[in-house]
């Protein structure tokens, strides 16, 4: 189970890795562009794990290389589900919100 300090972690360690996007109106990072580098590099650490699998099948990858690919695909895969329990929570509370 996925705990919210390891969900922090995983999102700090993430966000650091992030390639700088285009400055928001208030100088900061424009969300939109962190989500889309936050799922681009999900998806890329995902398609490793799948490229280092087929190459051990095939005998040319260490098995250290396949399993390190993939607990990175799964720490990507960890922080994207955790950054979207949280904004679906916030969007059900903003929702509860009395107008």
């Amino acid at each position: 189970m996925m705990t919210a300090m390891a969900a922090a972690k995983a999102y700090a360690a993430a966000g650091s890795s992030a390639p700088a996007a285009a400055a928001a109106p208030g100088g900061g990072q424009d969300f939109s562009d962190l989500l889309k580098s936050v799922m681009t590099d999900a998806m890329q650490a995902s398609k490793t794990a799948e490229t280092q699998i087929a190459a051990q099948v095939s005998g040319k990858a260490e098995l250290i290389d396949v399993v390190t690919a993939i607990s990175s695909a799964e720490a990507s895969l960890e922080t994207v589900m955790a950054v979207r329990d949280q904004v679906i929570s916030a969007y059900q509370e903003i929702m509860r919100m009395p107008i």
